[in-house]
């Protein structure tokens, strides 16, 4: 069955995901992000058909999330590299795994840990407001229309919802 494209919806959460939606691309940018880069080893860590992939990856090249770059002249071989782009999904997939460690780890605690250079320290990903760095909760937060917003396929309960809260504004 086709995937039907979110990414003419007036979302950023859907268009997101419409690179990011399944558990395979995740599974890569995880791998890539902490230095299992070539294709086999990629393959192998993940479990994945060489077919899924070889598709998964070439889609990940072309929406700039990842570069190949050459390590080996003779044969030729190539390593896939996270692009700035990439790069910058590395905290949707700590909060993720923050998530995944609060609900789904086994009783003797989560598979990885993080630890923060900087400091130190063992690191749990917050989410927190750029101004003030008080975590963004649900309870705490509003969303409001943005330039882009529109009322369309995807949003069209949501559209009308962001809309009518940005009227006080």
């Amino acid at each position: 069955m086709a995937r039907t494209s979110l990414s003419s919806v007036a979302c950023s959460i859907a268009r997101a995901t419409d690179l990011f939606g399944d558990a395979w691309t995740a599974l890569i940018m995880r791998d890539v992000l902490v230095g299992i880069r070539r294709f086999d080893e990629l393959a192998e860590d993940i479990g994945l058909s060489r077919k899924v992939l070889a598709a998964r990856l070439a889609r990940l090249v072309e929406e700039g999330v990842l570069a190949r770059e050459r390590y080996q002249a003779s044969p030729p071989r190539e390593e896939y590299v996270a692009t700035e782009k990439g790069r910058e999904l590395y905290p949707v997939l700590l909060t993720l795994m923050a998530w995944g460690d609060k609900w789904y780890a086994d009783p003797a605690g989560p598979p990885a840990r993080i630890r923060h250079d900087v400091c130190g320290h063992i690191a749990t990903p917050v989410v927190t407001c750029d101004a003030c760095r008080d975590p963004l909760t649900v309870a705490a937060t509003t969303q409001l229309p943005g330039p882009g917003g529109r009322i369309g396929p995807g949003t069209l309960l949501l559209g009308p919802l962001i809309a009518a809260r940005g009227q006080g504004t």
